[in-house]
């Protein structure tokens, strides 16, 4: 029992990253349909990382010589950046992203469970199960993110895009550190 909650506060605090930036997202003109969707995609993600982080584990990382933050970091001031420029342009923001822009996003947040993959087994027996709940977890978290983005963007309007350019930045940079 204690593995079962020891998996769902790792599925929670995966999430919260996702959490943040789903705020993001929302502040833009995000529809249900949408919102679903990344949702959806995220949890695939995070359900797929860890699986791949248990198989192919250090191996990756040393021969890539990758760090999931940085790349993640990297991501995330792009993001930011962008949201920026369309500020500025004073174009109505929307989250208009094909499939790809919506897989690259969840792979940005989901970099990290790939790590956690890497010790996955020596947690648990049952990982389909924590892989399971990783990916409720971040659905769950990446939906309600939105739908309160576009509650504080009704709220705010200019104010909370700049809330979430900031929140992208700071996550960005602390990746980077």
């Amino acid at each position: 029992m204690s593995h079962l909650f020891s998996i769902i506060l790792i599925g929670i605090a995966l999430s919260m990253d996702t959490f943040s930036l789903s705020l993001s997202v929302g502040i833009l003109d995000v529809n249900n349909k949408q919102a679903f969707k990344l949702s959806l995609i995220v949890g695939i993600m995070h359900f797929i990382m860890p699986f791949i982080g248990m198989f192919l584990g250090n191996k990756l990382i040393k021969f890539l010589e990758l760090k999931a933050d940085i790349l993640l970091g990297v991501i995330l001031l792009l993001i930011a950046i962008q949201m920026f420029i369309d500020l500025i342009k004073k174009e109505e923001l929307s989250f208009n992203l094909s499939f790809m822009g919506m897989f690259l996003f969840a792979l940005g947040v989901s970099l990290d469970s790939f790590s956690v993959g890497i010790g996955l087994e020596a947690l648990t027996h049952n990982i389909y199960l924590a892989m399971l709940i990783f990916s409720i977890c971040s659905f769950s978290f990446t939906f309600l993110g939105v739908i309160l983005g576009r509650y504080a963007s009704k709220i705010m309007g200019t104010y909370a895009n700049i809330l979430g350019i900031i929140i992208l930045f700071i996550l960005g940079i602390s990746h980077l550190i």
